[in-house]
């Protein structure tokens, strides 16, 4: 009677198993906490009946095991454009990535990716209404210049705007055809990222539309006018931001602007803000979509793959 009523016992405590696997398998009974604890199941009915339960439970079961991360949450070889708006986008969409590999990757550290640049005009047409080219200076990422020429304007001039200027007549003695330096400067601006100061002006007087996530205008950024002690929606002068914030001056005297000195004021103003600024600017980039890598329901779906399946119900399902 008592090796009757022991089988009698093994069978129910089978049973019993063989039910709390199959609930733990649905995500109706959580695996206990300690794993050694738990008898095994016994028997080929109990493997045959694990193997039938479908995918979605199978990845509530403590024997599948995970697949390792396919991606980290840092930016990816392919993700390091020259845009650097574009760059943070792709780091925010990703998740929180490691700030080394943000500093690496960042074209902050490659300043050749950076120039300033400032036009001088004249007046030329009607009563020298119309403004055109008469000056362009470039500089790079420590304000050397790149490029400084005097420009000869399509039309006759009429107003030398010399008092702001800085341009007179004996200056277009030098001056390069409007053509020729338009070529010249366009292929410096390729693929770089702009900074300037109401730099929608020196784009209109050379022709020219630059790409608005390479471009930086300094008469554009609330951090600078808040950090100047001024309204951040306000429209500041370069000469006022460079008083406040570089306590320096500049467009002093009766001899006009200097457009050297123009540009290379505007790099520093940005210089100084830069990290701040382009972390607002990826803000308001939407996100760029998951790839399809790190796309979570392209995770899930490779616990399915054989290779995840234990070797013990592999072989007790063919």
């Amino acid at each position: 009677p008592h090796e009757g009523c022991s089988k009698k016992k093994s069978r129910k405590h089978q049973r019993f198993m063989e039910r709390r696997a199959l609930l733990e398998q649905k995500g109706l009974l959580s695996p206990p906490k300690h794993p050694g604890s738990q008898t095994p199941m016994a028997g080929l009915e109990a493997r045959s009946m694990l193997a039938k339960v479908d995918g979605t439970t199978a990845l509530c079961c403590g024997k599948v095991p995970k697949p390792k991360q396919a991606v980290s949450t840092s930016l990816s070889p392919s993700a390091s454009p020259d845009s650097i708006a574009r760059h943070h986008s792709v780091l925010l969409s990703q998740g929180n990535g490691s700030s080394k590999r943000v500093q690496t990757s960042s074209p902050l550290l490659r300043p050749s990716k950076y120039v300033a640049i400032d036009c001088e005009m004249v007046g030329t047409g009607p009563q020298g209404r119309l403004s055109e080219l008469a000056r362009c200076s470039v500089v790079n990422y420590e304000g050397d210049v790149i490029y400084d020429k005097y420009v000869q304007p399509e039309l006759p001039i009429v107003d030398y705007r010399t008092r702001w200027s800085g341009i007179t007549k004996q200056h277009m003695k030098r001056a390069i055809p409007f053509k020729a330096a338009q070529a010249e400067i366009l292929k410096i601006l390729k693929d770089k990222i702009v900074v300037g100061h109401a730099i929608h002006n020196d784009f209109q007087a050379l022709k020219y539309f630059h790409p608005k996530d390479r471009t930086r205008d300094t008469s554009r950024i609330p951090v600078l006018n808040e950090r100047a002690g001024l309204p951040g929606r306000a429209s500041v002068s370069l000469k006022s931001l460079a008083r406040h914030l570089l306590h320096k001056k500049i467009q002093v005297g009766c001899k006009g602007h200097s457009s050297v000195e123009d540009a290379r004021t505007a790099m520093e103003l940005y210089r100084l803000v830069e990290v701040q600024w382009e972390t607002e600017l990826a803000r308001s980039l939407p996100p760029r979509p998951p790839s399809p890598i790190t796309d979570l329901a392209a995770d899930s779906n490779q616990y399915m793959d054989d290779q995840y399946w234990p070797t013990d119900l592999m072989a007790s399902s063919l």
